[in-house]
């Protein structure tokens, strides 16, 4: 129900004798009870690993630091109600139809119901967005005769963690001033936020001696612990302690620069276990201790599905030991299928030596794993894609390392003296005091911290100033290293698991060695508070994958767009033209799957359907400002449902796949037109021209040119009216896709959009 993300409206209140949330939904949704820290302190569940299925109105027993999950029919209005334990015995979870507690106040008085404030209408706020420091903005609140006064209050947000923690703390009350303006009202003030950070504000209104707030909608954001998607807000009862919903504004560093190179990236995304086997010398063996201290597992069938522990395919339990080959020497033989794709960046899942296919169980910083190549395959990897104009991104965790590593090393592998050596603390090691260690245990796996209580991830301790050295402090820091050796920026893994003050610390080295380098925040939620100037230039943008998504699946596109209409307010605009626009992840399942399709036996008409669907996502994502990513082999068609399945190899023909080859040639003509008009790169957008529940128009603006793109996710096309500004009255249009043309009639622009796709439109006579 919340995508496995932290919620306010999905917090639980004690009433009377028990913990009750009421929702609303619809379907089977399958979930758990946590604390807001999501750190399994507090994590509620099913006594086993398997998942429990609860009934209408009987109560079942959840187990504290349970494992499996809940799963349970909506059907409307419900109430989850949790009895707490008693005696040693379990919780008691009970779902009820109906809501319980009070409703929220209905607002009948006619002056408060006229109460209006749109934060993206400049009658009501200027200037637009994400500002510099030191701005002033204004604010004007509109009503109807009878407000007695208006109070501003602004409010400074704490938010650290993976949204763990949510705070904010008074910054300002602006008393109003009122302006008659006819039969309105006009409430209206100033304010200059002199600090970088994430501002909250909302409206205390007085009328007839009775206090209402004005404050942010309710709408939900992906993965955003926060509700409320700014433009036009609402009208509340309650006291001044009761929850607030503010209004959020970000203010950035006035120095803030992205690298200019970004807002024409498009990035071609690459698990390299899985991309191409291009020396079978360096391939995996099994053997004892070749995986932490048991064995690797090695694929002989490229087209092989990947392996799933505990799923009866015959392969082991052990997580991310199978291997198919994908090394670097493959990503050099493919990199004119890159460029003639029309991808001008790589960004490579990490590279460094590590135990597993994913690699981010770190055992070397310093070096290129063996089975993906060498130090010298890295320097001739970026010497071969700059030829190409294509720059190489990588990544890495910062906040965990391996168990299996020279910094660790548990297992006692290798030369030196690891920090956990043999599986003992090691108090003399150089690393020691990279790590957490609890002397007063006896078991190992209770001795050191692993990140999310993973035992293969030793959490690093950010705060350690000879690791901070290591990482990016040092002339020799492992950032600086491998932009000398040719890497162009950073993309880092779990970002909000470490601490602001590191990043602010990390960004200032990084970017004194190599101003021009890109850095990329990986963040599922809402990220302005990465991207003040002071940490990130973008982020890989989640909420854009999931809106895409949900829109190019039939949803409701007033709906949906909220999201990237909030993005556009709250990002300074540099990031905003810099974001990572996915589609699928190494991380999720892929986009194909969510369209549909999930098994090569599903109907025809169900995979031609997930792959129009994809097409109308991919023409949004190619005409929409940011850095879109291609994940590999979705432009082949390629499907896959979550880790690890998403994480299939590429279908190439000499080794027996069937790549779509149509599909193929649609992504580089995609992204060819992206990378032949400029105005789809740089050009100024705004809120749509146009949008119902099927169609998005947006106009976009670069310097004497001018586009119009247009988007339906209806299975007919449909035929729309947009209003143009004032220098486009009756200027004819070209359809890039064809060459016909269509004139606007005075500032009015009619014409069709294809269904399950989007066409777009160029002025071209004036």
């Amino acid at each position: 129900m919340t995508t496995w993300a932290l919620r306010d409206d999905l917090q639980f209140q004690y009433r009377c004798d028990a913990y009750v949330l009421n929702v609303n939904l619809t379907g089977a949704h399958t979930f758990r009870i946590t604390d807001a820290r999501f750190s399994g302190g507090t994590s509620f569940g099913t006594s086993s690993q398997r998942e429990l299925t609860l009934q209408p109105d009987q109560p079942a027993p959840i187990a504290e630091h349970g494992h499996g999950n809940l799963r349970f029919e909506f059907h409307g209005a419900h109430t989850i109600r949790i009895a707490p334990a008693a005696n040693g015995a379990n919780a008691q979870i009970t779902i009820i139809a109906g809501t319980a507690g009070p409703a929220e106040a209905v607002i009948t008085n006619p002056i408060a119901q006229s109460l209006k404030f749109d934060s993206r209408d400049s009658a009501d706020k200027t200037p637009f967005g994400a500002q510099p420091m030191g701005t002033e903005v204004a604010f004007n609140l509109d009503a109807l005769p009878g407000v007695s006064a208006v109070m501003l209050v602004v409010d400074e947000r704490r938010l650290e963690g993976p949204q763990e923690v949510l705070e904010y703390r008074e910054a300002a009350r602006v008393p109003l001033a009122r302006i008659v303006d006819g039969a309105r009202e006009h409430w209206h003030g100033h304010y200059r936020f002199d600090e970088i950070g994430v501002f909250g504000y909302y409206f205390i209104v007085e009328i007839g001696g009775v206090k209402y707030r004005y404050e942010n909608n309710a709408d939900t954001i992906y993965w955003t612990r926060e509700l409320g998607s700014n433009g036009l807000g609402r009208t509340t009862r309650g006291s001044e302690d009761a929850p607030i919903r503010r209004f959020r504004q970000t203010i950035y560093r006035a120095d803030y620069r992205v690298p200019d190179w970004a807002k024409d990236a498009v990035f071609y995304y690459i698990f390299p276990e899985r991309f191409r086997n291009g020396d079978r010398s360096n391939d995996p063996r099994p053997g004892p201790g070749t995986f932490r201290d048991a064995s690797v597992e090695v694929h002989t069938n490229w087209l092989d599905a990947p392996w799933s522990p505990h799923s009866g395919d015959g392969s082991d339990d052990l997580y991310g030991n199978d291997f198919f080959g994908g090394d670097l020497a493959g990503i050099i033989e493919k990199l004119d299928y890159i460029h003639e794709l029309g991808a001008n960046a790589l960004y490579l899942t990490p590279i460094f030596r590590a135990a597993s296919n994913h690699k981010y169980d770190t055992a070397d910083y310093r070096n290129i794993d063996p089975h993906f190549g060498t130090n010298a395959e890295f320097d001739k990897l970026t010497r071969a894609a700059k030829k190409r104009g294509i720059r190489v991104i990588l990544d890495t965790s910062l906040n965990h390392s391996g168990s299996d590593s020279i910094y660790f090393d548990r297992y006692a592998k290798y030369p030196g003296l690891g920090a956990f050596d043999g599986g003992h603390i090691q108090a003399e090691s150089p690393y020691a005091n990279w790590y957490h260690f609890d002397a007063s245990q006896s078991e190992p796996d209770l001795q050191y911290r692993g990140w999310a209580g993973a035992k293969d991830l030793p959490e690093l301790d950010k705060a350690s100033a000879s690791y901070r050295a290591f990482a990016f402090g040092a002339a020799d820091s492992l950032m600086n290293l491998w932009l000398d050796r040719g890497a162009s920026g950073w993309r880092m893994d779990v970002a909000p698991w470490i601490p602001d003050d590191f990043w602010r610390a990390w960004r200032a080295a990084v970017k004194t060695h190599r101003p021009d380098a890109l850095t990329i925040a990986e963040t599922q939620f809402e990220a302005s508070k990465f991207l003040l100037g002071d940490e990130f230039d973008s982020t890989m943008n989640y909420v854009f994958r999931n809106a895409v998504q949900d829109y190019a699946a039939g949803g409701d596109a007033r709906v949906d767009y909220r999201n990237i209409e909030l993005m556009r307010e709250l990002y300074p605009p540099q990031a905003f033209y810099a974001l990572m626009n996915l589609l699928s992840t190494h991380d999720s399942a892929r986009a194909l799957y969510e369209f549909g399709w999930h098994a090569e036996h599903d109907s025809a008409q169900t995979i031609a359907l997930a792959k129009q669907r994809l097409r109308l996502a991919a023409f949004f994502q190619m005409t929409f400002p940011g850095a879109p990513a291609v994940f590999y082999g979705d432009e082949a068609g390629v499907t896959g449902g979550e880790d690890p399945f998403n994480r299939v190899t590429y279908p190439w023909p000499d080794l027996g796949g069937k790549p779509d080859q149509a599909l193929l040639a649609e992504y580089k003509q995609l992204i060819g037109l992206r990378n032949t008009h400029a105005v789809l790169r740089h050009g100024s957008i705004d809120a749509p021209v146009y949008i119902d529940a099927h169609v998005i128009v947006l106009l976009r603006h670069d310097g004497s040119h001018w586009a119009i793109t247009a988007t339906n996710n209806d299975a007919v096309p449909h035929e729309v009216a947009v209003p143009l500004p004032a220098d486009l009255a009756d200027v004819q249009f070209t359809y890039t896709f064809g060459g016909a043309h269509v004139r606007a009639r005075g500032r009015a622009l009619s014409f069709t959009v294809p269904a399950l796709f989007g066409t777009m439109l160029e002025d071209s006579v004036r």
